[in-house]
């Protein structure tokens, strides 16, 4: 017997979500440095963000803005629901940060992220990715 409902389409679990977070907290007078890395499936940022924003630590809080590289996520929209929580999200065409997205949590602080092409090979992908979240990456 089979039955005539079927269950809802979900957002990406956690673990699916391709993402590493720095062990070590940014210390206060250094130079920013990243603090993750995200190597998402495509460049759909509709598609990605609900499973980056529900893969991140509870400790960063609720993002409320999202900043990405316009030439880098050509079609973003300028604010998207994720969570039942608004966000918005904003675009930079700064050369010196076409691969990172910037996260910021009101009240609580930003994070940076190294984005990881796609397309990239899975091999190189997982090494930039540990690299970027070493202490000397």
């Amino acid at each position: 017997m089979t039955s005539a409902s079927s269950p809802p389409p979900s957002a990406p679990v956690p673990s699916e979500v391709r993402l590493r977070i720095a062990d070590q907290p940014r210390r206060g007078g250094t130079a920013r440095r990243i603090d993750g890395a995200w190597w998402p499936r495509s460049y759909d940022l509709a598609a990605e963000l609900p499973g980056l924003l529900g893969g991140l630590p509870d400790a960063w809080g609720r993002i409320g803005s999202v900043l990405v590289n316009g030439d880098t996520w050509p079609a973003c929209p300028e604010r998207m629901v994720v969570a039942g929580q608004e966000v918005y999200v904003g675009r930079t065409d700064s050369p010196t940060a076409p691969h990172t997205v910037c996260l910021i949590a009101p009240g609580r602080g930003r994070w940076d992220l190294l984005v990881v092409p796609p397309a990239t090979e899975e091999a190189e992908a997982r090494r930039l990715m540990d690299r970027a979240v070493t202490q000397d990456g």
